[in-house]
């Protein structure tokens, strides 16, 4: 059996695709293959992807008309053959020890995080985010470390085994932004050993016109209320979903606090109806109040959120 399997959604990517294609195939640890999923490209990146593919035979391409990031990573899964699942976005790309400093600490993990660099389109560092390791916990337990940092959603950050994932039936929710959101802390929540790694292994570019940094203010509305759909299908998983006054539960307060957040894209009348949604749904009542900080937090949050929004992290 192969051991890991990169899967590569790719939709028009073209200045960055050989980049992070060439990380991959350029990886010291060799027992992996590539599964490249061509979303429906209208650039040249079909032309990139024929060049590997010819190339090297442990890569593997689905071609598929247009149907999102989430299509193209689901596909992907289904073609995999690895023990391991990494889902690798084509416009970043990853350190050559990447999956050598993987494989040294995976001890059979449900679920695996590393590091994350981010950096602009021109390589310079924005920020180096070096969490706290930890050995390996049960899901509910590592959702108090992780929850504390920004990227706990992002699929990119995290190795999963394969029969783990097919088991569970995960997949990411077509047609919607924030899939990863809708997805991975139910993951985590849910898988009996987790471990984080402090290798910082992944280059996360922060490119212009990318889905998640687009201007466009119609997509950032859809972006919003597309994660509170999300919320809802996530609360669902909840032990504590019915508390009034939840202590213990991370997961909860996590993405009851995403959800919350993301208000702050949002001006005027949306955001007015977005508010109104968040209190119909009782999301702040997910929110963690174990210590006088988050305490604090919440009666902001509830008396001024406006106000919560602009000093929130």
């Amino acid at each position: 059996m192969i051991k890991y399997s990169f899967i590569v959604p790719v939709y028009n990517t073209l200045k960055y695709l050989d980049k992070c294609l060439k990380s991959l195939i350029n990886q010291t640890y060799k027992d992996f293959e590539i599964i490249i999923a061509n979303d429906g490209s209208t650039d040249d990146s079909k032309s990139i992807i024929s060049s590997y593919e010819k190339k090297y035979n442990n890569i593997k391409v689905i071609n598929q008309k247009n149907e999102g990031l989430s299509s193209a990573r689901n596909n992907g899964v289904k073609k995999a053959r690895g023990k391991y699942l990494l889902f690798i976005d084509s416009d970043d790309y990853v350190e050559k020890d990447l999956l050598k400093q993987i494989d040294e600490k995976i001890d059979d993990c449900d679920v695996l995080r590393y590091q994350a660099v981010t950096e602009d389109e021109d390589g310079n560092n924005i920020k180096v985010f070096n969490e706290k390791a930890f050995d390996t916990l049960n899901g509910f337990d590592a959702f108090k470390e992780l929850s504390n940092y920004r990227f706990v959603e992002l699929a990119c950050l995290y190795v999963y085994k394969k029969d783990y994932y097919l088991n569970n039936n995960f997949e990411f929710k077509k047609g919607v932004y924030h899939e990863d959101y809708g997805l991975i802390p139910y993951v985590i929540y849910k898988a009996k050993k987790v471990k984080s790694i402090s290798y910082a292994g992944y280059h996360y570019v922060q490119r212009c016109g990318s889905i998640m940094n687009s201007k466009d203010y119609k997509k950032t509305v859809k972006k919003a209320f597309d994660m509170l759909e999300q919320y809802k299908s996530l609360r669902l998983f909840s032990k504590n979903a019915s508390k009034k006054n939840n202590l213990d539960d991370y997961y909860l307060s996590y993405i009851s606090n995403c959800a919350i957040v993301k208000a702050r894209e949002l001006k005027g009348k949306e955001r007015k109806k977005y508010v109104s949604e968040l209190k119909k749904l009782n999301v702040f009542d997910g929110v963690l109040v174990n210590t006088n900080i988050r305490k604090l937090k919440k009666k902001l949050m509830k008396l001024n959120l406006n106000l919560y929004l602009k000093v929130a992290r």
